[in-house]
């Protein structure tokens, strides 16, 4: 092993210190733009590191890494719409801020729960690696199934008093996972014949519908502000460090969970900002505020999403097994560089790994100046730009970024369609994230699923493989118990505070009694309806399946009709409260050309070309999002902006990353 003082000092080389900071500004650009993510920046800047110093262009890949997974939370908290999977939990309070005009308190907040959490996880990274290392070894594919059960039932749980739709919203999210070719068994599942399905949904284009496409429909049915305008506030440096020092176990802890759900291969930024964030909740004085602007919450999803990246290069680097795809790149980088991965790595070599290491420190202390900075002018530019340019802006950003994650029309085409389910389903009080924690989560469940069941069945014991014989399962499962009955008992404990405080009001609350009858939940109520046809579809599809094939799907479907059943008999009652992400928008002649609009864009520019059905989408969705007249010099001046727009962005993808964009019959 080098000197340690060598390592520092090639470290903080100018060239280094240049490269770590450009690698987080880019980062967290590419990560704040929804569709382009950390894996293909870095795959696509991999081949320019070859010419480097190999800490060099190791140090510059880790900075794009970290800086992509803290950018993701500037698309969360001013738009909605999470820039990755792990930034989907900072929606919960990010964006409830910055509508009431604290957006800029509540990115500041985000970039310091990002550094520490990320020196959390570096700093563990250099001193703990090998130890560390050993606990991702005692995880098998039985507590990866659990484990992304106790995913599910975290964001379940978080939908404010409805976990029955909560659960049933996963269950949907694991239906769309296995949708294509099995995972396990090869057989062709749910495609309804077409051909175009049998590579399934992918996730981020998923989630870039889920969670935009609801956002632009609630935009142009109000004719209110998008975001409530801020005065001019500076950074909100030192109000934001107060909050933060306030809440520093919040942070440390979550930043601990975060490291060690980063070790574990597979598990990623998503499990661990939803762990963490149901244990800030847990743990807070103000629980019941989270969900409605509550900076604990972002301060536990931000530091648990960035110390997960510290966290995933343990196995990465020790045991030559990524945790993540960007891991995946990165080590395929070293191994091009001559240094391989494994035990051996730290007992000899020149230091590079080392080297590597401290960059990715220092690139995580960059972002704190780097995210003040761009943070401060985000907010600024989303909160003041007119909803006439915010609206095809936002919309233009998701058909590039659809496109982008494979070159394929279909990947555009299927986020349209799952924007337009999930504005329906918010509708009815089932929200996105359980959608997208299912559909994230649904590979890795089926997979250590289907291994107990193999492994269980050759044994003759498949309840013992999946439960019984694994002490790790053991503290996972009581965790989803607990996870499950703490919304329940504090129902319970407010229904004994209300017949306390006030008798008159409990039987309104305990349904017996009361003088004012309960309203039927009707959307609840149609909804679940659905979910029982799907369900019943899902069991008979199953039937014609091979058996590796159908256990999964056969699970699945029975969980969505038994859930779906009970929450049936729920909205009967007038029980059913809209969910943490709900749309309380009404759906306007508005929202219904934006839906067309969208969806006849993803059908039309692969024929006609991306640069002109996007100069006209945008022109009809500018009209769309235009409240009152307009004329003259501002018509003007928005259709020039429209242009600019258009123009930067294509040029953009075919010029800087070398996406293909399709041209059809015009340009």
């Amino acid at each position: 092993m080098a000197d340690p003082l060598s390592i520092i000092f090639a470290a903080f080389s100018p060239i280094n210190l240049g490269l770590a900071l450009a690698g987080v500004l880019a980062g967290t650009i590419i990560g704040a733009l929804p569709g382009l993510s950390a894996t293909m920046a870095i795959a696509v800047l991999v081949p320019f590191t070859f010419v480097m110093e190999p800490a060099s262009g190791l140090i510059m890949l880790g900075a794009i890494y970290t800086g992509a997974i803290y950018g993701g939370a500037f698309a969360a908290i001013l738009v909605n719409t999470p820039g990755t999977p792990s930034a989907i939990a900072t929606t919960f309070d990010g964006y409830p801020m910055a509508r009431r005009g604290d957006g800029d308190l509540a990115v500041t907040l985000a970039t310091i729960a990002s550094v520490f959490g990320g020196l959390v996880g570096a700093i563990l990274l250099i001193t703990l690696s090998p130890s560390l290392a050993k606990l991702a070894l005692a995880f098998q594919s039985t507590e990866y199934f659990w484990l992304a059960i106790l995913g599910l039932t975290l964001i379940a749980t978080l939908s404010q008093g409805n976990v029955l739709k909560g659960m049933i919203g996963g269950m949907f999210g694991l239906f769309l996972s296995m949708i294509g070719v099995a995972v396990i068994g090869g057989d062709v599942r749910f495609t309804a014949g077409l051909p175009a399905m049998m590579g399934g949904i992918d996730i981020v284009a998923a989630l870039i519908g889920l969670y935009c496409i609801p956002v632009l429909i609630g935009m142009v049915a109000d004719a209110g502000r998008h975001l409530e305008p801020a005065p001019a506030r500076g950074f909100r440096f030192f109000e934001a460090l107060t909050i933060a020092l306030r809440d520093w176990l919040n942070l440390l802890r979550s930043s601990v969970i975060g490291t060690l759900v980063g070790i574990l291969p597979g598990a990623g930024g998503s499990i661990a900002s939803l762990i963490a964030y149901a244990e800030a909740r847990r743990a807070s004085p103000r629980a019941d505020n989270f969900g409605k602007g509550e900076p604990g919450g972002i301060l536990a999803t931000e530091s648990a999403n960035n110390a997960t990246v510290g966290g995933g290069f343990i196995p990465t680097l020790v045991l030559g097994i990524p945790g993540t795809p960007p891991d995946a790149v990165i080590m395929g980088a070293l191994m091009v560089q001559g240094i391989r991965t494994g035990p051996a790595l730290f007992q000899g070599g020149d230091g590079t790994v080392y080297v590597f290491m401290v960059g990715l420190l220092i690139a995580t202390l960059l972002m704190l100046p780097t995210g003040l900075v761009v943070g401060r002018y985000a907010f600024r530019f989303i909160a003041n730009v007119p909803k006439a340019m915010l609206v095809p802006l936002i919309a233009y950003m998701t058909i590039v970024g659809s496109f982008a994650i494979h070159s394929n029309p279909h990947d555009v085409l299927v986020m349209v369609v799952m924007g337009l389910i999930g504005w329906l389903a918010a509708r009815a009080g089932y929200g996105a994230s359980p959608i997208v924690l299912g559909l994230v989560l649904g590979q890795i469940a089926e997979q250590g699923f289907m291994r107990a069941w193999m492994i269980g069945g050759a044994r003759g014991d498949f309840m013992g493989q999946l439960l019984l014989d694994r002490p790790i399962s053991w503290g996972i499962v009581a965790l989803i118990a607990v996870t499950l009955f703490m919304p329940l008992l504090r129902l319970r404990r407010a229904r004994r505070l209300v017949v306390a405080d006030r008798p008159g009001d409990a039987a309104i609350m305990g349904g017996g009694g009361g003088h004012s009858p309960r309203r039927i939940d009707l959307p609840g109520l149609i909804g679940a309806a659905f979910f029982i046809l799907l369900g019943l579809v899902i069991v008979l599809q199953s039937q014609q399946l091979s058996t590796l094939a159908a256990a999964f799907p056969l699970t699945v479907g029975i969980a969505m009709i038994l859930l779906s059943g009970l929450q049936v008999l729920r909205s009967l009652r007038g029980g059913g409260t809209d969910s943490l992400e709900a749309s309380t928008d009404d759906g306007t002649g508005r929202g219904l050309v934006l839906a067309l609009t969208m969806l006849a864009w993803a059908v039309i520019f692969p024929h006609l070309g991306m640069f002109t059905t996007s100069i006209a989408a945008c022109v009809i969705l500018m009209l769309t999002g235009q409240f009152g007249p307009l004329r003259g010099l501002r018509l003007l001046v928005y259709l020039l902006g429209i242009l600019v727009m258009v123009s930067a962005f294509y040029l953009l993808m075919v010029r800087v990353l070398n996406i293909p964009m399709p041209v059809g019959l015009l340009f």
